[in-house]
């Protein structure tokens, strides 16, 4: 089976790695993006499965667009049964769709038809989902509206952050595309279209999520902390400097001897690992780690003997 591979991110390289060693599968050649200008030098950076493609000694391809017909020449040269995407950034055109004999088929990060679109393990840390996991499905023209070939579901136990459950839920993607492509070349696993009465659409992240709202309540922000990070992460303001809260414990209900504090309000706790907290619009955020503006990621305790006059303060 010839094979081409679409993706991007780090954490799609265990697809990669996993079609490159599984029997009977001949990856001829890795799509990514081109490479971009990266920090305060604009060196030039590949993206992390080109990288990896190189070093699997794969053929790798970064053409800006798939619409031209120069790129589409390219990739039909290549002669692909089947096309697999994981996180590629890039909606594919209907010639591209229609090349390969078996289609083009994309693992995406939750049980769809929940959660399409460009954030959906995001979304279901903000929502406090018991459950989400990956979904194997053939594209079309829409947004992660194809037919579904297989899901895996994984429970989710309310400390994944978006980076460590992405990870796990292209791991898994991985194996379940493993256990079902031969299926579907061979024409045994049928394609079974979505519901779209169930169907829910996330939105693309903007820097601007990541600030903390005090009138939240403490586990609406702690939910945050988790779903934006790595990125947009969760910050306020203090002095004029932004204040990156790294790692936050929702504090609440009567099972805690709680100090009063209205939202936005710095105040100090007993005992534990966080011995400051701040105040929202039901229970208090505690401080485990957080990060300075210009400074160094630190302890709260560090911080605080640092900025003793953090204490007391109010935060906006």
């Amino acid at each position: 089976m010839r094979l081409v591979f679409m993706g991007t991110p780090d954490y799609v390289i265990p697809v990669l790695s996993a079609l490159t060693a599984a029997p009977g599968v001949e990856v001829v050649g890795v799509y990514t993006p081109p490479d971009r200008p990266r920090g305060r030098g604009q060196a030039m950076e590949p993206t992390p499965v080109k990288t990896a493609a190189l070093e699997m000694g794969l053929p790798v391809f970064q053409p800006p667009s798939l619409r031209s017909a120069g790129a589409r020449q390219e990739l039909a040269a290549l002669r692909p049964d089947v096309i697999v995407v994981a996180a590629y950034g890039k909606l594919l055109p209907p010639e591209v769709l229609a090349l390969p004999p078996y289609g083009c088929l994309n693992l995406h990060p939750s049980l769809l038809p929940r959660y399409r679109g460009p954030a959906p393990v995001v979304t279901a840390i903000l929502e406090g989902a018991a459950t989400t996991g990956v979904t194997l499905m053939q594209l079309d023209e829409g947004m992660d509206t194809g037919p579904i070939l297989a899901r895996q579901e994984r429970p989710l136990s309310g400390d994944e952050t978006a980076a460590t459950l992405t990870a796990d839920l292209f791991s898994m993607g991985a194996q379940l595309l493993l256990d079902n492509l031969e299926g579907w070349i061979a024409g045994r696993l049928p394609a079974q279209p979505q519901d779209e009465a169930q169907a829910t659409i996330t939105r693309k992240l903007e820097r601007s999520d990541g600030r903390a709202d005090w009138s939240l309540s403490a586990v609406e922000l702690e939910r945050r902390r988790r779903a934006f990070t790595p990125w947009p992460g969760l910050t306020t303001h203090w002095r004029g400097k932004s204040l990156r809260l790294l790692d936050v414990a929702a504090l609440e209900g009567a099972a805690w001897d709680l100090p009063a504090a209205a939202p936005g309000q710095v105040v100090a706790l007993p005992t534990g690992d966080a011995p400051v907290a701040i105040g929202t619009a039901q229970g208090i955020l505690a401080l485990k780690r957080v990060q300075l503006e210009g400074r160094r990621p630190t302890t709260a305790a560090e911080f605080l003997r640092g900025y003793p006059d953090f204490m007391g303060s109010w935060l906006e």
